[in-house]
């Protein structure tokens, strides 16, 4: 795929000299592997050295950085925004690599309605009731069970599981291995065995969600569990049975929500951090990877460590961990003098 240096411009929004207009770009690459012809970016000042090695033709750059003469700078105010624009430009991935059109191998139940220009790929299960709005992508192996929903331009790909009842939004992008509306994990003992807590409730999923793949939702032991517009959720991460996450929250990888969990609006989490069961982080929290959170966090408050605690405490706590046996063995010495002057 190749583009003229004035197309990628106009799609970001900018002017460019007319002797610069007709040259050609066949792709963008980051500054150590760029070559001609290529579009590169930067973003910061940290890695202006690597350009004065940089082959590429043209760069996204701030007007407060100079490019060497012979890379053409593009100035924008945001590069990595205009960086995202053009590699979706050059992006030779499609929806209709995943499925196109409604493959005869396919298994989609009477009652089930399908809107308009909807693909689904061999091997798909589309059970009773189950409504599919338009321009939606189903792939390989996906099974949807009955009375489920979902909007219109949602791209499956193949291998999820979206258990009966489950309600998904516009524009959501589900990736390979997605469980939505299994069991929550309930159980109650009861005369030395364990008896199951019947899981009545249902998953609602916003629009422009994104799950990665291998992410598990569980259903509500009652009502719904909620995930709110917006929301991205990294591989492997699991969300018990009545969680609630607000509206554009990110989430890393292998974190794990406890049932009854409430996470506010604009939450970022990092890695394999941990939510115990009905506690409540506020909006605009942020939780550092492998954090484990016990207690409610606060809107607009940085948490780590285990338990979590407000980000400067925890970091005054380790440092102080890190003392101690300098401290011990100064106590040590102290125990001595004190035991010589003793003595005397």
């Amino acid at each position: 795929m190749e583009a003229k240096l004035s197309e990628l411009a106009e799609l970001i929004g900018i002017e460019i000299p007319e002797e610069s207009k007709n040259i050609i770009i066949s792709g963008i690459a980051p500054l150590e592997t760029a070559t001609k012809n290529n579009i590169t970016f930067i973003t910061g000042d940290k890695f202006l050295k690597k350009l004065e090695e940089c082959n590429a033709t043209a760069i996204l750059i701030q007007k407060k950085f100079s490019p060497p003469d012979n890379i053409i700078p593009l100035y924008v105010d945001d590069p990595f925004y205009s960086y995202i624009k053009i590699l979706e430009y050059f992006n030779p991935r499609r929806s209709e690599d995943i499925a196109s059109g409604i493959s005869p191998n396919a298994i989609i139940e009477e009652s089930a309605k399908l809107g308009s220009n909807v693909s689904v790929a061999p091997f798909v299960y589309i059970g009773a009731g189950v409504t599919i709005g338009d321009n939606t992508t189903i792939g390989a192996g996906t099974i949807i069970l009955k009375d489920s929903s979902i909007g219109s331009g949602c791209l499956l790909y193949p291998n999820i599981s979206i258990i009966d009842r489950t309600s998904i939004g516009n524009n959501v992008i589900i990736h390979a291995g997605v469980v939505i509306g299994s069991d929550g994990f309930g159980f109650y003992p009861k005369n030395g065995s364990l008896v199951k807590v019947p899981q009545i409730g249902i998953v609602e999923i916003g629009d422009n969600v994104e799950l990665q793949a291998n992410t598990c939702i569980d259903r509500a032991v009652m009502g719904v569990t909620r995930i709110e517009a917006g929301v991205k959720l990294d591989n492997l991460v699991h969300v018990g049975h009545n969680v609630q996450i607000g509206s554009n929250t990110v989430l890393a990888g292998q974190i794990g929500i406890a049932g009854s969990v409430r996470i506010g609006k604009g939450v970022q989490a990092g890695g394999q951090a941990g939510f115990a069961e009905h506690i409540k982080v506020g909006d605009g929290a942020g939780v550092a990877g492998q954090a484990g959170v016990t207690k409610d966090v606060p809107p607009g408050i940085i948490v780590s460590g285990y338990p979590a605690k407000e980000h400067r405490k925890a970091i005054l706590e380790e440092i102080h961990i890190r003392n101690l046996p300098n401290l011990k063995q100064k106590i040590k010495e102290l125990e001595k003098r004190i035991s010589e002057l003793e003595n005397r």
